[in-house]
């Protein structure tokens, strides 16, 4: 039986760490900006992204990773004698998965699947690493694939912008939805939910998202255990440590991760994103 090789791209924005622990491989998406292209995660880092976002008067656009990219990342795994599995970004958000696909039917009747997600960020890294785990310990190709349908419902994340005219810009959020969060400077609270980004609510305050998204990861939990939990950001550091503390305390997870909102995602949402992923089981 061949060993998986688990394939993820860079808006899962998994701490480097992981990634070498649990031999994943991260394809990049691509930053567009001011005539000049970026691999996400290589050729621009989350830090300095976001301070350039920060005092840029132009906004970046992003690129979904191409049919060609895979089938490099595909054969190479391959000809080291690797079962492929590709994790990338829900469909509901970026192409990136049809190129994936495309990609696949190019290599027909070699090892190689690809999953829809239907999740992003650290949502999708947890779902990443328990395959990638997996793998290490001698899954098939065919396990790790029915892992993957399997945790997927034991996964959330909820997040909250500064502002959603990035969400908007990108379309990946409607114009009513935008009204929502504009009025008296209420903050967005959302999750992605059947794969896209979807509106849960609107509170007075970026406290009260905290507190709220606290909240709705404890009433998804519902007290099964065991608990991961991963709060991610886009320039909001000192949000985003609050928020690992009180969900630390909240939830005693057995694993937590700390990590940064990729640029490729945080071209759509913007600087001051935090975020609270979860998977539990």
């Amino acid at each position: 039986m061949k060993k998986v090789a688990v394939i993820t791209d860079s808006t899962a924005y998994l701490p480097q760490e992981i990634v070498s622990e649990l031999e994943i491989t991260v394809v990049p998406l691509i930053v567009q900006w001011d005539g000049e292209s970026y691999r996400d995660g290589i050729d621009i880092q989350a830090e300095e992204f976001y301070e350039r976002l920060a005092n840029s008067e132009s906004i970046p656009t992003t690129s979904q990773t191409t049919v060609g990219d895979y089938l490099e990342v595909f054969k190479s795994l391959l000809d080291q004698g690797y079962a492929v599995l590709a994790l990338p970004i829900s469909s509901g958000i970026s192409g990136s998965v049809e190129s994936a696909f495309q990609a696949r039917q190019e290599l027909a009747g070699q090892p190689v699947e690809v999953v829809d997600t239907r999740l992003v960020s650290m949502a999708l890294g947890f779902m990443v690493m328990t395959v990638a785990r997996a793998a290490q310990a001698g899954a098939s190709l065919e396990e790790c694939v029915a892992l993957v349908h399997d945790v997927y419902h034991r996964i959330g994340v909820y997040f909250t912008v500064d502002t959603l005219k990035f969400l908007n810009k990108g379309g990946r959020i409607n114009t009513a939805k935008r009204l929502v969060g504009s009025v008296l400077n209420v903050k967005p609270l959302m999750e992605i939910r059947g794969g896209k980004i979807e509106l849960v609510e609107s509170v007075i305050s970026r406290k009260k998202a905290i507190s709220r998204m606290l909240d709705l990861v404890e009433a998804d939990i519902d007290g099964r255990e065991p608990v991961r939990i991963s709060a991610f950001h886009a320039a909001a550091d000192k949000d985003a440590e609050m928020l690992m503390e009180l969900a630390i305390e909240r939830f005693h997870p057995v694993e937590t991760v700390m990590t940064y909102v990729s640029p490729v995602v945080g071209t759509h949402t913007g600087p001051g994103t935090v975020s609270l992923a979860y998977m539990v089981g």
